[in-house]
């Protein structure tokens, strides 16, 4: 393969779907009703997508452009995001190809925002510098909130979209911070040399970049936007909260590892903080009575082990985790789309047995959950323990948390499976509003499923130990076989006591530990009251400041006013009554005395020019009598003068 073809394969892994994604937009604008192409389009983009993943994977290439500011816009391809990026490509695809066959989202404004998102995705999975890594970063903030906004004539999911856009927007000032930081310590904007900025300034740096991410990975404290984010349709739930923006947000640190080694701190509190989501929201979604509500809290859990891979520097162990949950979440989010657009709900108590229903879906959700549980030998059991052994070198209680929060997964799982194949609900939902999902809903779900059984193989030998040696900078602890079967004896008791006794479902817990109303009490009411208080400094001091200026001026104009028309005004009109005057007495002086006085003259003039003709005879004896009396005269006057 020809190093031309695989840059030209990575530039249009992002640009293909981009600018169908913006052609469909456009179009839908021009034409609201010609969306029949529109699901052909994204699916066709998507599957080009595929192939394009699978290109630039084997021949991992680079390419940059120059920007502005003398940095370089550039994409890279690394064992990392080579990795990640076929399993982005493959899951984009089975959601599209799922978004066809139901009938609650279609057309080129849906199909396109989904196009652009995961556009932005692939521009974030293969970023190696700051500026390209911005621009991904805030078309998929913008595109997230369309998305989850996408049925827009109902406030409260726009309201949702808000809360979510506006939550992440505010994690995403740090990855400013980052820039300004790496600017100013002298590591530039590649995202592999920020670790070498000046030891001041790299603190800074790593600050911003955990805030971002963890605030796109809906960890701890910004966990609660991701509960608001479940009211968008089910295809993008499925995307968003599998292997796109949240995962997006772990990968982030992922990439970034050597940065917060090299903090000192930032290493310490991602892997901390990753825990503490893991078991804190596991714990929420135990107690959660909404499938949704309960897929997005398991999914913060579960992204929680991939930050605490980040910050033990277990980026192979990182890395399994994140595509093994991309593959289980998505099939379980589509499973729960499904399952809303059969029968139109979404409520656990109603849901009670509706795998018996339609079988085909019951069978690959409980694929799934059984992975999420940690069940050997599909795949987040050994993508887990990949992550605890690390965590088992570095700190007991850190290894403890991540396995209790292990025990959680398994009983969340565990409350899916005991509510889709338990005993069917007293009161069932009404008629199903389908007899029977479509075939392009099973395909997805079956695929989405076997993926969500194999991939373990990532974190096992002999791939998981060459994927181990390929991303982790030094040695790493590999899982033992005792710590396998304790996690596999774990998650089974574990789910068999959940199917045996049930779940507790705490209200504290159920509504996400009151984050959101913390986040309202401790950020938006504070800021709130402080625009309360700017408000009344503007109405009390700033406005009555103008308003008597205002009032002095008009006064001051009114003095001038009156000076203009009582003096100006008034010499003005005299000056030209006056002008006026003179002008008509020139006039009749001109008439009387000059014309006159001209006429006069010419009167004269004529009367001698008619005497000076007299004297013309043409006699000579008279010209000489002239010239004789001439000169008499003359001398007259001489003897005179004298």
């Amino acid at each position: 393969m020809t190093a031309s073809l695989a840059q030209w394969s990575l530039w249009g892994l992002v640009a293909l779907p981009a600018a169908a994604g913006v052609v469909l937009l456009v179009n839908h604008l021009r034409r609201p009703a010609a969306d029949r192409l529109a699901s052909v389009t994204s699916v066709g983009a998507a599957t080009v997508g595929v192939v394009l993943a699978g290109v630039v994977a084997v021949s991992r290439p680079t390419v940059s452009v120059p920007f502005m500011g003398g940095a370089d816009f550039a994409l890279s391809v690394d064992a990392l995001s080579a990795t990640v990026v076929p399993a982005v490509a493959v899951i984009t695809l089975l959601v599209l190809v799922f978004a066809v066959g139901d009938g609650a989202v279609r057309g080129g404004r849906f199909h396109g925002l989904m196009l652009l998102f995961a556009a932005a995705v692939m521009l974030t999975a293969t970023a190696a510098t700051l500026p390209a890594l911005l621009l991904a970063w805030e078309v998929m903030g913008a595109a997230s909130y369309a998305l989850i906004g996408w049925r827009w004539r109902q406030t409260y999911r726009v309201s949702a979209g808000l809360t979510a856009f506006v939550t992440t927007r505010a994690a995403d000032l740090g990855l400013y911070l980052a820039g300004g930081a790496a600017l100013a310590g002298g590591a530039g904007l590649a995202l592999a040399d920020m670790a070498d900025a000046s030891s001041g300034w790299r603190h800074a740096i790593a600050a911003g970049v955990l805030v971002a991410a963890l605030g796109k990975a809906a960890q701890l404290p910004f966990s609660f936007w991701l509960s608001r984010a479940m009211e968008g349709p089910s295809p993008v739930s499925a995307l968003l909260h599998s292997a796109a923006m949240v995962a997006m947000g772990a990968y982030l640190l992922l990439r970034m590892g050597p940065l917060l080694a090299a903090s000192g701190w930032a290493a310490t509190a991602a892997a901390w903080l990753g825990a503490a989501t893991a078991v804190l929201l596991g714990a929420v979604a135990v107690a959660q009575r909404d499938l949704k509500q309960l897929l997005a809290a398991s999914t913060a859990a579960q992204l929680g082990f991939v930050v605490m891979a980040a910050g033990l520097a277990a980026v192979g162990g990182g890395a399994a985790q994140l595509v093994a949950h991309a593959f289980t979440k998505a099939g379980l989010f589509l499973a729960a789309g499904a399952w809303l657009s059969l029968v139109g709900s979404k409520r656990l108590t109603e849901l009670r047995g509706i795998a018996r229903r339609w079988p085909l879906i019951g069978v690959t959700a409980g694929v799934s959950a059984l992975a999420l549980a940690g069940v050997a030998p599909l795949s987040l059991w050994a993508t887990k323990d990949a992550v605890l052994a690390v965590a088992r070198e570095h700190s007991i209680w850190l290894y403890l948390a991540g396995l209790t929060a292990a025990a959680l997964s398994a009983a969340y799982a565990g409350k899916i499976l005991l509510v889709i194949w338990g005993r069917p609900a007293q009161r069932q939902p009404g008629k199903p509003r389908r007899s029977s999902p479509s075939f392009f809903e099973r395909v997805p779900l079956a695929i989405l499923a076997a993926g969500a059984a194999v991939t373990g193989v990532l974190a096992l030998p002999p791939i998981g130990t060459r994927l181990g040696q390929a991303l982790d900078p030094g040695p790493t602890a590999h899982a033992t076989v005792l710590e396998l079967m304790i996690s596999a004896v774990l998650a089974v008791v574990v789910v068999l006591a959940v199917l045996r006794w049930g779940a507790p479902e705490p209200r504290w817990l159920a509504s996400w530990l009151g984050l959101e109303r913390a986040a309202h009490a401790s950020v938006v009411a504070p800021t709130m009251l402080l625009a309360g208080v700017l408000a009344q400094f503007d109405d009390r001091v700033l406005d009555r400041s103008i308003s008597a200026v205002a009032l002095r001026t008009l006064s001051l104009s009114r003095v001038f006013a009156g000076f203009d028309h009582n003096i100006l005004d008034r010499a003005v009109d005299a000056t030209a009554a006056g002008t006026m005057a003179s002008a008509a007495a020139a006039a009749r002086a001109d008439r009387r005395d000059v014309d006159g006085l001209v006429e006069r003259t010419a009167t004269l003039m004529r009367r001698l020019g008619e005497l000076a003709r007299k004297p013309q005879t043409g006699l000579l004896h008279q010209y000489y009598m002239s010239a004789v009396v001439t000169v008499v005269l003359a001398v007259l006057l001489l003897v005179a003068v004298r």
